[in-house]
């Protein structure tokens, strides 16, 4: 059994900048823009448009509008790489703790009760 904090690791950060460099070259932006913005590789950000990574769950319609509007605040300049960090993290306070569990095939259940609070939605601090 993972702990969750390695589930948010593997599976809901690499969705979330997934979803964040997609949007980021639909609104013109080049890779070699988007890695430096993102603060990672141009190989990673073609691995995550090409879902190499990141694939590993979809994120709901609500949590994708939440990293669209982002990558649209990124790309007018009303959002700076400065504020990646704290956004992501909002955005995954966002994911569905029960959705992941699920697409991952994992009963709640299994987690202690210890760990039961550390994962998306109802996750008192990232």
């Amino acid at each position: 059994m993972k702990p969750p904090c390695e589930i948010v690791v593997w599976y809901v950060i690499p969705a979330i900048r997934s979803e964040l460099a997609k949007e980021l070259l639909n609104l013109g932006m080049r890779q070699k823009d988007v890695s430096e913005l993102m603060d990672i590789t141009q190989p990673a950000v073609s691995q995550y448009i090409t879902d190499k990574r990141g694939s590993g769950i979809k994120l709901d319609d609500n949590v994708r509008q939440m990293i669209k509007d982002f990558a649209q605040e990124l790309a007018d300049g009303r959002a700076t790489k400065a504020q990646l960090i704290g956004r992501t993290c909002a955005i995954c306070k966002h994911v569905e703790t029960a959705d992941v569990l699920e697409q991952l095939n994992i009963d709640k259940s299994d987690l202690g009760e210890d760990c039961q609070s550390c994962l998306g939605s109802e996750a008192s601090n990232c």
